[in-house]
């Protein structure tokens, strides 16, 4: 049975940070959907995920970063939609942004990708933990092609197994982040979700708007 933990706190934080460092998947809150987080650098975790999720090993993991210092370790290529989107106030908040990577200057674990998703979350607790821990993987907390569950109980009923750590909460939503492709010249909104296209296109054109 996992481990547990009232809640995601300054009193939690190092709790959290501990179980990501030794390798474990947390089921925690974000900002949006319940989530489910690990260290990147940590095979093992990534494979657990992977199997909890039962999400196809060709479907790369998101990335969540507590600040603009942390993105740009990522050796993501700022094209001029990324740049006007991280200077919005969209960020931080429900805003995933995909971008090109560099593969001259990206970090080991990202050595393959072409792309990254990522995004900075809006909830200081969480923001917490990436300072300490550095850029994680964080995907949402569901069977692969399922809706994300607002309790951790329903979380736990749906995954194949069970993560290493529970912050338990129930969450004040079930939308996830909208995703925006910034890859291409004209961007393109592959999910619309907590930010609506609206909010967008004040700050960058669309394709097809």
């Amino acid at each position: 049975m996992a481990k547990a933990l009232n809640q995601l706190s300054q009193n939690t934080v190092s709790d959290v940070v501990a179980c990501l460092k030794m390798g474990g998947v947390v089921l925690l809150p974000t900002d949006t959907v319940l989530g489910l987080a690990i260290l990147p650098d940590s095979s093992e975790a990534v494979e657990k995920l992977y199997d909890l999720k039962e999400r196809p090993r060709d479907k790369e993991l998101p990335i969540m970063a507590s600040n603009l210092n942390q993105i740009k370790g990522l050796g993501l290529i700022v094209s001029p939609n990324v740049e006007k989107l991280l200077n919005s106030p969209l960020v931080p908040g429900g805003l995933t942004i995909v971008a090109n990577l560099n593969p001259k200057i990206c970090p080991n674990w990202l050595r393959g990708r072409k792309e990254i998703a990522f995004r900075i979350p809006n909830f200081e607790p969480l923001l917490d933990v990436l300072e300490q821990t550095g850029p994680l993987l964080v995907t949402s907390a569901n069977l692969a092609g399922n809706h994300t569950p607002k309790t951790n109980s329903e979380v736990l009923k749906q995954l194949n197994g069970a993560p290493d750590l529970v912050v338990t909460g129930k969450m004040s939503t079930d939308t996830p982040s909208t995703l925006v492709n910034c890859t291409k010249t004209l961007s393109v909104v592959e999910r619309v979700g907590a930010i609506p296209i609206a909010e967008i296109l004040k700050w960058i054109k669309l394709k097809d708007d």
